[in-house]
């Protein structure tokens, strides 16, 4: 006990250090990528660690994010807000996330997965902005918890019947009867829900809008990827049923896709739009993963790294203006082209990651999904096609009306940006832009 307090004591100690904490970050993410393999494995870790393909992924994702986080919320270090505890709760928070992406175990799993909620309602409620902070937390931990009791008990169940919880080894449950189909959605509906899928996604947008900076880049950029990766993980044990119910999957999350960009088109708050068009996207990686096909699944992992890597990056600019504007609202934080004339360029390079557009890692996931879910069935096109120039719709619709018009006349000052914060622009949309190259290392076809 004594070795953990002295753990957590020094862990303290070396928050206050905010360029220590940010130095250690990146130097994870740069010693992981370079131990890491690029073909799907299992490495055990000890411990009831391991880490495949998609582990490998995500927790380079996770490690990357979370130093853009720290990077981009020095002005809580600068106003003194809590400072020390702020990197605490994201440190512990990014140890849960790697907890969850390599865990061998199916309890381990769900244990480290629900335990990431907690520092993620601490941020929400600590260091929101507005008082409808305890809302937004309030319903995003109901949303969580009450779809995620229903895994817990499945869980338990498939340990019941004496099969083994470990990854990799557990059986496919062969239980074609209603018993069966409850205890199918019993396990889904919890990563449906993270994902989040439409119907259910209601506390995203509000848990977007009321948290700080760091909350919104760790919910866009990693948390709704856990979604996706239970999915994954889950969904073999479930392959016979899963096949009857596909359709009805891919039917919510297109239609709900396409409704969910029409009501981007008439957002005003930036972060909203962002938070909605995110919805979106995560309908299109939920189709290529209930499709259950290759192209499916390297679709849904490379749509993921892409939008966690573009969304982030769009929710750093929209708090770069709300600190100089002191408003999210896009009627008063117009004509950015002349407030701020250098972070146009970021604006563009942004909005075109978001409509997938070439060069971006987002175009090479979604023509893998699209190949997926059209060779599924053919009538997909017809959503899909009307996903996909909404998509581009708002997203255009949120680059003119920020960038073009004439400024709020209260508006004065024309501050273009510091380094600090061009740098973290451009460490999202390298990645973003680069990865394609090496498009080996997301998807082992090619």
């Amino acid at each position: 006990m004594l070795k953990y307090i002295m753990m957590l004591g020094l862990l303290i100690q070396i928050s206050k250090r905010w360029e220590v904490v940010q130095f250690f970050i990146f130097l994870s993410s740069f010693l992981f990528g370079i131990m890491g393999s690029h073909y799907f494995f299992i490495s055990d870790l000890g411990m009831g660690l391991g880490c495949d393909f998609t582990s490998y992924i995500l927790i380079l994702l996770s490690l990357w994010i979370m130093g853009l986080v720290v990077m981009s919320s020095y002005k809580i270090k600068f106003l003194g807000n809590h400072s020390a505890v702020f990197l605490v709760v994201n440190i512990l928070l990014l140890i849960m996330l790697v907890l969850t992406f390599s865990s061998m175990d199916y309890l381990l799993f769900y244990i480290s997965f629900e335990s990431s909620l907690i520092p993620t309602l601490i941020l929400i409620l600590g260091w929101g902005y507005q008082p409808e902070r305890v809302e937004a937390g309030i319903y995003m931990l109901f949303y969580t918890l009450f779809a995620s009791l229903p895994l817990l008990v499945s869980l338990l169940s498939i340990y019941n019947l004496g099969m083994s919880l470990t990854l990799g080894v557990v059986e496919a449950v062969s239980v074609d009867s209603l018993v069966g189909v409850f205890w199918y959605f019993a396990t889904v509906f919890a990563f449906v829900v993270k994902l989040p899928m439409y119907m259910f996604h209601l506390w995203l947008p509000k848990a977007h809008v009321e948290a700080p900076v760091a909350g919104s880049m760790i919910l866009a950029g990693v948390l709704l990827k856990l979604g996706g990766y239970g999915l994954i993980r889950v969904l073999p044990l479930f392959s016979s049923v899963n096949k009857l119910y596909s359709g009805l999957w891919i039917s919510i999350a297109i239609l709900g896709g396409f409704y969910v960009s029409m009501m981007c088109l008439r957002q005003v708050d930036i972060k909203s739009l962002i938070a909605y068009s995110s919805v979106a996207h995560m309908g299109l990686v939920l189709c290529g993963l209930v499709v259950f096909g290759w192209w499916g699944l390297n679709g849904a992992v490379v749509v993921m790294v892409g939008h966690g890597l573009c969304s982030s990056g769009l929710f750093c600019l929209a708090n770069m203006v709300y600190e100089r504007v002191g408003s999210r609202s896009l009627l008063i934080s117009k004509g950015l082209l002349s407030f701020m004339p250098s972070m146009g360029l970021w604006w563009f390079l942004l909005s075109v990651g978001n409509m997938a557009a070439p060069p971006t890692l987002n175009l090479l996931g979604e023509i893998s999904l699209i190949m997926s879910v059209v060779s599924w069935s053919s009538l997909t096109m017809v959503g899909i096609s009307l996903l996909s120039f909404f998509s581009a719709a708002y997203t255009l619709y949120m680059y003119s009306l920020s960038q073009h018009g004439v400024f709020y006349n209260s508006v004065f000052s024309v501050c273009s940006g510091k380094v600090r914060e061009y740098l973290v622009l451009f460490l999202h949309w390298l990645p973003l832009n680069i990865l394609i190259l090496k498009g080996s290392m997301l998807i082992p076809l090619l």
